[in-house]
């Protein structure tokens, strides 16, 4: 089963094609594909499926998501693809 996981932008480099962004899905770091969400900037929070940011979300809403993810153990896994 696929996931699709919310997570903190924490960088983005627009200069690179596609244009990418190092996202944080609680303490794991991945490098995912931002093009999708051009408007995108650093510190909000991206719902994230197989390596590309597929719309904005709300802070609040992504971090319930990740304790309720954290207690089915879905964060122990391969997070954020």
């Amino acid at each position: 089963m696929c996931l699709a996981v919310p997570g903190k932008v924490l960088s983005i480099d627009r200069n690179s094609t596609p244009f990418m962004g190092i996202v944080d899905f609680a303490g794991v770091k991945k490098q995912v594909c931002m093009e999708l969400i051009p408007e995108v900037r650093e510190g909000e929070y991206v719902v994230v499926h197989v390596g590309f940011a597929l719309n904005t979300v709300d802070e609040q809403d992504a971090l319930e998501t990740l304790n309720m993810l954290r207690e089915i153990g879905e964060l122990d896994k391969d997070t954020g693809n």
